[in-house]
Formats: structure tokens, C-alpha cells, sequence
């Protein structure tokens, strides 16, 4: 099957990373492994002092994290000793300019930084055994053990565990070579007249390789890498040469487009009737709370339209494209054609076909598997920038289509307007994804991998979540290897990478940390439904709004995403911790949603708009930072199949949208006056629950 050749593939990378005259420095996984086996073997017979457990292990890991440390800084020396015998040449170069030994010395630093290539890879290597070690010695004996060695180790003064997580040296080497292949770049060509150099340098691939390593090995966050993350594609580790050139010979850069079109589209198409659902349903004899349901509708439906959709991108991207713009089509001519038809029925299920129509996850999935790792992060960033645009201008369109016509039997107004302008712009993409959507070859993955049914061992292990050993086995290790064989057949059972194949096995692979990231998902965004979706109720009741005073307002809201996001992933995701944004976010909505009861009479426009402005900023913080952290910590065998980690995440938002809008119908029956603090009572209970959750979450984990 071609998933388990993409394994076997994947185990593979380690070995093919090795250098050859390094092997003695990489980090002796089996040695540690078996030390493991040895402590569990004790502990059946006689329980081991737990104390000695953790000083024993410790001491190993010091041992092995000092031989890498020192061979590091062997390497980052040689590298700058080169680099200052090239920067002398470079300082000659600029008395007596010469293009030919420019050439030359630029090219001598370009082999510069292939080496510091080599030694990035080097320690990513190390980095991730770490990592796996750590992690399965928690595991096994249930101990904190990773959360003591990195405390005790990270800021002491003589620690050398930075020296593997925080790549302290190697920045400053990849910004000298930086700086001098700038500096050589620009100075090409003539030197007697600037408008011989080029307007626009281009980056040096060696560069942006380097750079790409940095980040890679840092889990550096900015802004792109931040919103990248909330589309949930998550990536794996090391990625191979030959999955490179797969995913070169599938990307089509229309394709792609294609799909943040569909994105953009489908968000335009959830919130551009909200300004106008409460008119819409009393237009139909129905009461204005109505509205929870008719906005509701499109959520129901997709509850059963994510998994349908992801299922079927497993075998094409085309079809449920064309599917989804069919339906998407066929939904909003429905839902136009039920102010002229005076049924709510006809209203409902054209909502509902809309959600049939969701193509979320073939949108995601599309740029998982047939975007480029290069510009992978950048596809993912523009699928939630076209989220956040599509919802920032779905009510600002609402807001413009302001008149009363009819054409024949047809009425043209704000209601139905919504329909007929996007079942238009379905029309007009499903004749553009006709023409120019590439269906990506999928043999590609087959037909490229080589033959490695027989890989080693220590393949074999990587893909049971294990960096097997990142030496090369050696005569004396081949019995250990028979020994292991028991222990290595159990935890292929355990720790097998095949993705979950209902919705139920995925669930069973969260842990207590990512279940509580998912509820305080579910939790956000049925706050966010509930104060979108009855605005359009509260402020015609309260404040008299008029639908183009409501679109503003939400336009508005909208609007905040992206630069909240700027902010957060630039600046405050790097000054402090996740799990601290993610409490400081909760609270400041658990505050938002108490500044908007009506307990003052009279109820202020000052105070709604606050208290909403706050409620939706601070909601769409705890979303970036919630789905950057999911990203990095959900199981890797949720990062493909149909039952995956984005699947998941929007299953958690689409469910808790559906009983948000569900709530306020219900509230309706109770009056309007009533509708505001009773449907916030239930955002109330559900944060203060998640603030609890992570509350003890955390202080079980740290």
C-alpha cells in the first residue's frame, strides 16, 4: 500500500542523513534503549530506587549529550576559521575588484555553508533522539523525567543541553556566510556604476536552505510560521530527498490557488447572511431568533461533509471539488428562491446543501500532500488568511447589497441577494476549477520510492516512533539487536504510525492535554458563534441597528484576525510561554463574556461593542495560540489518512457552532429580552470548565 512505503521511506531518512566519519558523535539511541530494558527488567524483580533511576539515566544522557556538544564545537570552530580566511580575501577583493575571483570566493562560501548544512542536520539528529528518549522513558515508567532534565539542565549556567536545542553558536555562523554572499551578490557586475546591480537581489538558495534548518531545528515562531500552524498540517521530521522531488513533480501553483479560492469562498458563504438571517426568517412568518437555526444549518451539514470530504480526497482532489461547487451552487439558488417560494423549509435545506458543500478538507488536504515542504507553511498561512478575509468580508458584502428589485417572479433584495450573488460566484469557480485545476498524479509516490520492504532494524523502529540508533551497528551490537527483538515487536504494536481509521480510534489517540486543547477549541468557538450570530437579534432589539450598522460591526470583528494574529505571532508567542497566552486568553474571555450581560439598565452600545470587541480578540488569541500548540504536540498518526488531526479540530468547532445556534433558537422562546444573558450563560459555564481543565492539565504535567 502506498502509506506504508511513504513509512518505510520515512524510516529511512536517519540513515541516509549519517556522515560517515561522524559516526562515533551522534547520540547512542540503542545503548540508552537498552538501559531502558535493563531498568524495566529490575523492576519486575526488585523496584529500583527511583531516585537512582533518574541519576543514572541522567548521567548517561550528560555523557552522550557532552560528547555531541564537543564534536559541535569542534566543527562550529573549523567553520569560522574558514570563514575568516574567506572574509580576509573578501576585504582584498574590495580594494582590486576582480569577477572571475568573486565568483570564486563566492563559491567558497556556498561550500561553507553546505558544510554548516551538514552539521545543522547533524544536530536536528541528535535533537529529535533526544527528544524520543525522553519521551520514552515517561512512557515506560511513568515518571516525569523529561520535565526534571530539562529543568535542571536548560538554564544552568554550565548547561550543554542549549547548546543541542537552542543552536547556540551556529546563528552566528549562518549569519556571517549570509551577510558575505549578500555582500558578494550585490557587488556583481560592474563596480563602477550602481545601476549595474539588480533592483531585487535574489536569496541565495544556500541561504534560505540554512535558514530553512534554523527554523526547522529552533521551532522558531513568526508570524507566517504561527498562521501556518492553524490549519493543523502538521509535517514531518527530516523529510527526504526523493519526497522533495515527489512533491515537486505533484504542486500545481493553480491548483493550489484553486483551492484558498474555494476557502475564501465557503467563508464568504457562512457569514454573509448573518446580518440579515433574523429579517430573512421574519419575512417568512418565522420568529427573528429563527435565525440560530437557518446559520446553524450550513454547520449541521458539515459535520457530516468533513468526513465524507476528507474520505474522498484520499483518492481525488478534483471530484469533490466540482461536487462541492455544484452543491454550494444548487444550495444558495435554494435559499434565494425561498423568499419567492414563502417557505422556511426551502430555506433550511438550502443551508443545508451549502454545508453538504464543505470542502475544508479537501482544501487542507490539498496542501498537505501536493504542496512543496519549501512553500508549505506559506500555502497553509494563505489557508487561514483566506478564512479570516472570507469572514471579514461575508457581512461586508451583506452590507452592500442594499435594494429591492424584481425581475420577473424573482424579488432581488438584502435577503435574498446573499444567494444569488454567491450561487453567481459558484458558478463562475466552477467554470474557472474546470479549465484549470491539475488533478495531481498520485502513482507519483508509488512509483518513486525505492523497494525497502527489507529496510533494517533501525528503519523499521523510527516508524514505531523511535530514532533507532544513529550509529551504524557494529559486530558487538548485532547481539544486542537479537536480544531487542521481543521488545522491539511489542512496541511496534504500540507505537505503530498507521492513521486512525474512525473517528473513534483518532479520539483514542489523544492525550489528556490535547483533549483539553479540544475543548477549549469547542469552547471558543461557540462563544464566537453565539455573539456573530444573535447580533443581528440583540442590536435590532437593544439599539434599533439597522442590517448595514450590523455588517460594520461584524466587518469590523473580521477584520481583527489578521493583525491580532500579526501581533501574537510575532511578537507575544516569542516574549512568552503557550500554556501562559492560552490561560491569560481564556481569562480575558470568560471576562468579554461577563462584560456583555445585561445587568445595567439601560443596555449601552458603548458596552456591547466592548465587551464583543474584547469577547472576539481574545477569542481569536486563544484560537492561534490553541492551534499552534495542537499542531506540535497531536500524535503524528493524525497527520494523515481521513481520520486526521485537522478533521478533528474541525469536527470540535463545527459540532460546538451547531449547538451555539441551536441555543439560540431555543432562547427565543423565552423573548428577545431574554435571549442576550440567557445564551450566554452556557458560554459562561463551558469557559470557566476549560479554564479549570488547563488549570489542572498543566499543574499535572508541570
Amino acid at each position: 500500500m502506498p502509506i506504508q512505503i511513504k513509512m518505510v521511506s520515512f524510516g529511512k531518512k536517519l540513515k541516509e542523513r549519517q556522515i560517515q566519519e561522524w559516526q562515533g558523535y551522534y547520540i547512542n539511541y540503542k545503548l540508552m534503549k537498552k538501559k531502558l530494558k535493563q531498568y524495566a527488567n529490575h523492576s519486575q524483580a526488585v523496584v529500583l530506587d527511583r531516585r537512582f533511576v533518574l541519576k543514572d539515566f541522567s548521567r548517561m544522557l550528560d555523557n552522550q549529550i557532552e560528547t555531541i556538544v564537543l564534536f559541535l564545537l569542534e566543527q562550529q570552530g573549523a567553520l569560522a576559521s574558514r570563514i575568516s580566511a574567506l572574509n580576509e580575501q573578501k576585504d582584498s577583493l574590495q580594494e582590486q575588484p576582480d569577477i572571475s575571483k568573486i565568483n570564486d570566493l563566492r563559491e567558497s562560501y556556498q561550500a561553507v555553508g553546505r558544510d554548516l548544512l551538514k552539521l545543522l542536520y547533524f544536530v536536528e539528529i541528535n535533537a529529535i533522539g533526544l527528544r524520543k528518549i525522553l519521551k520514552k522513558f515517561d512512557k515506560r515508567f511513568g515518571y516525569k523525567f523529561t520535565d526534571y532534565y530539562v529543568k535542571t539542565r536548560a538554564n544552568h549556567p554550565y548547561s550543554q543541553l542549549q547548546q543541542v536545542f537552542k543552536h547556540v553558536g551556529l546563528g552566528a555562523v549562518v549569519g556571517a556566510i549570509s551577510r558575505s554572499l549578500a555582500d558578494l551578490q550585490d557587488r556583481q557586475g560592474s563596480y563602477l556604476s550602481i545601476y549595474d546591480q539588480p533592483s531585487l537581489p535574489l536569496q541565495d538558495p544556500v541561504v534560505d536552505s540554512m535558514q530553512a534548518a534554523v527554523d526547522r531545528l529552533s521551532h522558531s515562531t513568526n508570524f507566517l510560521n504561527f498562521m501556518a500552524q492553524h490549519a493543523l498540517i502538521m509535517q514531518e521530521e527530516l523529510p527526504t530527498p526523493v519526497e522533495e522531488e515527489i512533491d515537486d513533480q505533484k504542486y500545481h501553483f493553480m491548483s493550489l490557488l484553486l483551492n484558498l479560492a474555494s476557502t475564501f469562498l465557503y467563508m464568504v458563504n457562512t457569514y454573509i447572511i448573518v446580518p440579515t438571517a433574523d429579517d430573512y426568517s421574519m419575512s417568512l412568518g418565522a420568529a427573528a431568533t429563527v435565525c440560530g437555526i437557518v446559520i446553524g444549518a450550513m454547520a449541521v451539514a458539515q459535520i457530516f461533509s468533513s468526513v465524507y470530504f476528507s474520505a474522498w480526497s484520499n483518492r481525488s482532489y478534483f471530484r469533490p471539488l466540482v461536487f462541492s461547487s455544484i452543491v454550494l451552487f444548487i444550495g444558495n439558488v435554494m435559499y434565494a428562491l425561498a423568499y419567492d417560494l414563502k417557505s422556511i423549509p426551502v430555506l433550511l435545506i438550502g443551508r443545508l446543501f451549502c454545508g453538504f458543500g464543505s470542502a475544508r478538507a479537501v482544501n487542507r488536504r490539498y496542501i498537505s500532500d501536493c504542496v512543496p515542504l519549501k512553500i508549505r507553511m506559506q500555502a497553509s498561512a494563505g489557508f487561514v488568511s483566506a478564512s479570516a478575509l472570507g469572514m471579514a468580508c461575508g457581512p461586508a458584502l451583506a452590507g452592500l447589497l442594499q435594494t429591492n428589485f424584481k425581475i420577473y417572479k424573482l424579488t432581488f433584495n438584502q435577503d435574498t441577494l446573499p444567494g444569488w450573488l454567491m450561487a453567481f460566484a459558484w458558478l463562475i469557480y466552477l467554470i474557472w476549477l474546470w479549465i484549470s485545476f491539475k488533478e495531481p498524479n498520485r502513482d507519483t509516490e508509488i512509483n518513486n520510492v525505492p523497494q525497502e520492504s527489507k529496510a533494517e532494524p533501525a528503519a523499521d523502529a523510527l516508524e514505531k516512533g523511535v530514532v533507532e540508533p544513529l550509529l551504524l551497528k557494529s559486530p558487538e551490537n548485532q547481539q544486542d539487536d537479537d536480544e531487542e527483538e521481543g521488545d522491539e515487536s511489542e512496541e511496534a504494536s504500540e507505537d505503530s504510525h498507521r492513521p486512525a481509521n474512525s473517528i473513534a480510534a483518532a479520539y483514542r489517540l489523544l492525550s489528556p492535554s490535547v483533549k483539553v486543547q479540544l475543548l477549549i477549541y469547542f469552547m471558543l468557538k461557540y462563544a464566537m458563534e453565539i455573539l456573530l450570530s444573535e447580533s443581528s437579534v440583540v442590536t435590532t432589539y437593544y439599539f434599533s441597528w439597522s442590517t448595514g450598522t450590523v455588517a460594520i460591526f461584524l466587518a469590523c470583528l473580521g477584520l481583527t484576525v489578521l493583525p491580532v494574529n500579526l501581533v501574537v505571532g510575532s511578537y507575544i508567542s516569542n516574549m512568552f510561554e503557550d500554556r501562559q497566552i492560552l490561560l491569560a486568553s481564556q481569562i480575558m474571555v470568560c471576562v468579554g463574556i461577563l462584560m456583555s450581560f445585561n445587568v445595567i439598565i439601560p443596555y449601552s452600545v458603548p458596552q456591547y461593542v466592548c465587551s464583543g470587541l474584547l469577547l472576539f480578540v481574545s477569542a481569536e488569541v486563544l484560537e492561534g495560540v490553541n492551534l499552534s500548540l495542537l499542531s506540535r504536540v497531536m500524535s503524528s498518526r493524525l497527520s494523515r489518512g481521513t481520520y486526521n488531526g485537522g478533521l478533528l479540530s474541525t469536527e470540535a468547532g463545527t459540532i460546538a457552532r451547531v449547538i451555539a445556534d441551536a441555543t439560540i433558537t431555543l432562547a427565543g422562546y423565552l423573548g428577545e429580552s431574554m435571549l442576550l444573558n440567557v445564551t450566554l450563560l452556557p458560554s459562561l459555564f463551558i469557559c470557566i470548565v476549560s479554564i479549570l481543565a488547563t488549570f489542572w492539565t498543566y499543574n499535572s504535567l508541570y
